[in-house]
């Protein structure tokens, strides 16, 4: 079969969401196409597995930036999933909604109908929340969400202590009513299994006739007839297959996948396109532009007392924690070891919290993120504190290399571009040290193992900061929403300025990356997407 209803590019984080909303009922029928594979291995499906993803080729795009001169002209390292679920299959597992006021902006920017009282209900759609039904939180939905206080190393709850001692308030739910504080992370997984959309929405779903998925299946072009989207040609096994859509092609292919299938499908910049021999088939000039992350750097400490390294680094160690797992799927293996952290103002003044905290009860200063390595913890009791700004304001861009859809495309970060950008780098340095330097967490403290002693200007902390901070794999806005070709890619209803029958679904399409982790988000906006196709269509 060849011709279907919808045809869904990309079974990530939003396409999974996708294919089960759009094939319920069995009124039409869909198709999936994913250019990974299948995510049935244990290094997926054992949380933390995703030490080994991080950097394995079989489950993840493993892009690269271009230099940037901001952080020592250095390329970063960019995973994203390429396998069933995309990158909530490999991804730390954290579900965090962000704070109201990211929606809030969304909609100020010329997006109605993305506020926070018009997306809550999105979230608590898709959730199966541990506490069940509130205000807040949803029960009965396809995905699950964890609650792991009894479970997480107690050294976090000196992390929040610590907190507190420095006047934030402890929050025991960062996606209920407040969400500024100290606290710890909730998580998607399931009785000691990663939940991925896959898991979650994709596989119950694959059960019905009408929904078909194809693995393996590289996207290189939308075909369009005139400015209507009318299928999608991919690559099978080195073979031309074309699918045709009946009604819409959506793309779900994330931030850097999707603008790239943009521009080989002859949207995009002009001069672009002409460079690299594409014909023009809708001038768009913000395809692709507009890229945001988080960027963020880790301090590691050595502690006096014991920590994950001392259950992970030693061979029996990791024996133990393995057998523990595969006797009833507990322990450290189960959950993420990002496990607390804190929404946070580094400067009292502020309206709302620019500052987004990790507390990890594991070190891995070492960590060379080489092709195929475990990310090793440390062989001394240590734990690490992170930062990253809450609304970076350097934008930057993603954009084909050639016609050739099988090259990677350009990554461009330019990170720390604005003023704004490099102070919250300041601000976030000392905010750390604050906190290492407060009791109770101050008596674990041996010794700040990096960046160490020798850094103690504000000159210093920004250098240390560009040599050694990365991405937080928060990667947005390259297809945003706007009002106009001028001011975005789609319009609040997710449809491609210009091009019939073609939507963008995922975060791409966000004006504005969240003040937090962007997976939730994503399944938030496939939610919405997919009520909006559906009432669309009827």
């Amino acid at each position: 079969m060849t011709d279907y209803d919808y045809i869904i590019v990309g079974a990530g984080s939003a396409g999974c969401v996708l294919a089960n909303r759009l094939s319920t009922g069995g009124l039409y029928s869909v198709l999936i196409l994913e250019a990974g594979g299948s995510d049935k291995s244990p290094l997926v499906q054992v949380p933390l597995g995703y030490g080994l993803t991080f950097s394995h080729p079989g489950y993840n795009w493993m892009y690269h930036t271009e230099p940037d001169p901001a952080l020592a002209h250095r390329n970063l390292y960019w995973p994203r999933g390429k396998v069933l679920g995309g990158s909530s299959s490999i991804n730390a597992m954290v579900y965090i909604r962000g704070q109201a006021t990211d929606f809030d902006d969304w909609c100020a920017a010329g997006n109605p109908g993305w506020a926070w009282q018009d997306v809550l209900p999105y979230f608590k759609k898709s959730e199966n929340h541990v506490w069940g039904a509130s205000a807040f939180h949803g029960a009965g939905g396809e995905w699950h969400v964890s609650d792991f206080t009894q479970q997480v190393h107690p050294l976090c709850n000196t992390f929040i202590e610590t907190g507190k001692a420095l006047g934030w308030a402890h929050t025991l739910d960062f996606n209920g009513e407040q969400s500024e504080g100290v606290g710890l992370w909730q998580m998607n997984i399931r009785n000691g299994v990663r939940e991925s959309t896959a898991n979650a929405f994709l596989r119950p779903a694959m059960k019905r006739a009408n929904l078909k998925v194809l693995t393996q299946a590289h996207a290189t072009r939308i075909v369009l007839e005139g400015q209507r989207a009318v299928g999608v040609e991919c690559l099978i096994k080195g073979t031309r297959h074309v699918f045709r859509a009946h009604k819409e092609v959506v793309l779900s292919g994330g931030a850097i996948n999707s603008p790239q299938l943009l521009q080989l499908s002859g949207i995009g910049d002009g001069a672009l396109l002409h460079k690299m021999g594409i014909a023009v088939q809708q001038l768009s000039p913000q395809v692709g532009q507009g890229l945001q992350d988080h960027l963020g750097a880790s301090y590691f400490f050595r502690s006096r007392v014991r920590t994950l390294n001392n259950d992970l680094y030693p061979l029996h160690g990791k024996l133990k924690a393995g057998l523990r797992y595969l006797l009833g799927k507990r322990g450290p293996l189960a959950m993420s070891v990002n496990q607390a952290g804190a929404f946070v103002r580094s400067n009292p003044d502020l309206q709302r919290p620019d500052m987004h905290l990790y507390f990890n009860p594991i070190s891995y200063s070492n960590d060379a993120i080489k092709p195929g390595k475990l990310r090793e913890p440390d062989p001394f009791p240590g734990f690490l504190m992170s930062f990253n700004a809450c609304r970076p304001t350097s934008r930057g861009s993603v954009s084909i290399r050639s016609s050739d859809p099988t090259a990677k495309p350009v990554i461009t970060t330019n990170f720390l571009s604005t003023s704004q950008d490099v102070q919250d780098v300041i601000a976030g340095s000392q905010l750390l040290r604050r906190i290492a330097a407060t009791r109770p967490l101050a008596d674990v403290v041996e010794s700040e193992h990096m960046p160490g002693p020798a850094v103690q200007s504000e000159e210093q902390a920004l250098e240390d900061f560009r040599q050694r901070s990365g991405s937080v794999f928060h990667a947005s806005s390259t297809c945003s929403m706007g009002p106009t070709l001028a001011r975005g890619v789609v319009d609040a209803r997710l449809r491609v300025h210009g091009i019939e029958r073609l939507r963008v679904i995922d975060a791409s399409v966000f004006p504005a990356v969240t003040s937090g982790n962007t997976n939730a988000p994503t399944v938030m906006v496939a939610e919405k997407g997919a009520e909006m196709i559906l009432q669309d269509h009827r």
